[in-house]
């Protein structure tokens, strides 16, 4: 009777996404008793394997009443430099400043309930697969080749699930079986992180070992896992277990960062990706282009969009014509466009003084990431902004908009397609992994190994093949030219995910997360902590070390 549970909610989701999936997705759930009847099929194979998709993007896209979808909200709002969340009564501006006990927020975003749903159907399918008669796919060319792909699928899903979570929350439960509700059931504490990342790396491996690289049909592209998904999860996993194993340490473990190079390597060699050409920007992120690794789909060909995408919270009425024309709950900072998108600096002038966090006077020539001296100050000031904006840059043009404005916005999002007058649905695919993420994390690998020039090259390569006037000096600092990745990881994937975790990653948050201090790094504070409600009928859970107390 276990599996009885994880079979209803299988049907609740297929039954809403069935009429609405890709071509692939679309397989209709059996009324039947899950073990016994289900597993009958390759179309029973499908439709495990769509509820499998289909709870994966219900558990990145959840968030709270307001629809602001956690996987932006963990990777992109929690610093709070990037764009502000404007007040309307629920709290959510809360995490901006640290602070992530507000109750709306806990009781969300501190729930990994969804998560393990996605991980608890993945074992599922990873136990019948495995066990299925081959007799029964008779409509399969190769029903082992079949099978392995759905394998492949699940073990990747299952390994991106236990990604996002020991990224938001460090040590969680690990759950390899197929109860239905196996943390409660099992009374299962957190495992150590270490563990869940040994986990993520089988997992993958197992993934890749299974996957093939290309896709034989096209509605299949992009929006499943083949092999080069496993390899951009690994190349994720290895730099993060690198540097957060021991946060007590800002020394990378280099074993784990040289793999990050080898999975790279591997995937720009046999995956056929390739950069998208700036004069068609957007179509990166409407989804399915050459750039893209692996996506969700969120498409209205296949009435898949979605009226709570995060796009929703910055469109304004040029966008949607119902939204307010000047007005959005969220606004990119001014700030982050000045810090972010300044150009060489000529002559007299003002330029900013990271150490003193001001505006300083010089009368010296200089280029963005250079260290200048002059009489007053000896020490030299670093230049990291100037009066002149970088607006060249085709990531300024094309992502934001209302720039008069005291609240600018993001239009980087802006697929809008109307079910009715009133209805508006954004049809841009979920972009987890691409190509020029891939490019850019060989610039963080590079400064990791001592190859300065190298990185410098790199982060080069994207401002000039983006129009960008701000080139760096082949001379900088290591320190200088990881504060100019983690710029110019600000600019290239602005709302796509990573920027928390890139701050955490490279020690460069003290330059751009105003509360998170050292001390409350070292304590693990950049975690969640854990929803209450998780606490309810399992006395071996226990709470974020760093939130002990605070809840």
């Amino acid at each position: 009777m276990k599996h009885i549970l994880i079979y209803r909610s299988l049907c609740a989701v297929l039954l809403v996404v069935s009429a609405s999936c890709s071509k692939f997705l679309i397989e209709e759930p059996k009324n039947s008793t899950f073990v016994g009847e289900f597993w009958q099929s390759s179309n029973d194979v499908n439709s495990g394997l769509a509820g499998a998709y289909a709870l994966l993007r219900d558990a990145v896209t959840s968030g709270n009443f307001n629809n602001a979808g956690r996987y932006y909200m963990y990777g992109d709002a929690v610093p709070g430099n990037y764009f502000t969340i404007q007040y309307v009564g629920d709290g959510l501006e809360g995490i901006q400043s640290g602070d992530f006990t507000f109750q709306y927020n806990i009781e969300s975003y501190g729930d990994w309930t969804k998560y393990y749903k996605t991980i608890t159907m993945c074992n599922l399918l990873l136990e019948r697969a495995d066990d299925m008669d081959e007799s029964l796919l008779d409509d399969q060319a190769d029903p082992r080749e079949f099978l392995d792909d759905v394998m492949g699928q699940a073990y990747f899903i299952r390994a991106l699930a236990y990604f996002y979570l020991t990224r938001t929350w460090g040590d969680v439960p690990l759950v390899l079986n197929t109860s239905a509700d196996p943390i409660n059931e099992d009374f299962l504490g957190r495992s150590p992180k270490g563990e869940i990342m040994a986990q993520i790396e089988a997992d993958c491996n197992a993934a890749a070992g299974l996957l093939q690289w290309g896709y034989t049909d096209n509605d299949k592209a992009k929006v499943t896992a083949n092999k080069g998904s496993a390899y951009a999860l690994l190349a994720h996993l290895y730099l993060w277990r690198a540097t957060t194993t021991d946060v007590a340490s800002d020394l990378p473990i280099m074993e784990d960062v040289d793999k990050a190079q080898q999975a790279i390597t591997a995937l720009k060699e046999n995956g056929g990706y390739s950069l998208v050409d700036t004069a068609n920007y957007y179509q990166t992120f409407i989804g399915k282009s050459s750039e893209g690794i692996f996506e969700l789909a969120a498409s209205e060909d296949h009435l898949e969009g979605s009226a709570s995408h995060i796009a929703s919270n910055f469109l304004r009425q040029a966008h949607i014509s119902y939204n307010s024309a000047t007005y959005s709950r969220f606004f990119v900072r001014p700030e982050y466009l000045t810090t972010h998108f300044s150009k060489e600096y000529r002559g007299w002038g003002w330029v900013w003084n990271t150490s003193l966090n001001q505006w300083e006077w010089i009368d010296h020539a200089a280029t963005v990431g250079e260290t200048v001296y002059n009489d007053e100050y000896p020490d030299g000031i670093e230049v990291t902004a100037a009066m002149l904006t970088d607006n060249a840059d085709v990531r300024y043009r094309k992502n934001f908009t209302d720039l008069s404005l005291d609240q600018p916005t993001c239009i980087k999002y802006h697929e809008v397609e109307y079910r009715s007058a009133n209805s508006a649905y954004l049809s841009n695919n979920l972009i987890l992994f691409r190509y020029s993420d891939m490019l850019l994390l060989e610039a963080e690998i590079a400064l990791y190994q001592g190859r300065i020039a190298d990185a410098v090259t790199v982060i080069n390569g994207f401002r000039t093949r983006n129009g960008s006037e701000a080139l760096l000096s082949a001379n900088i600092t290591k320190d200088e030219a990881m504060y100019q990745y983690a710029l110019e990881r600000g600019k290239e994937l602005f709302l796509e995910g990573h920027l928390y975790y890139d701050l955490i990653r490279t020690r460069q948050y003290p330059q751009f997360i105003t509360w998170l201090s050292e001390s409350r790094f070292r304590q693990g504070g950049f975690y969640w902590p854990v929803a209450p409600a998780l606490f309810t009928n399992n006395l071996n859970m226990t709470q974020t070390s760093y939130w002990i107390g605070k809840i």
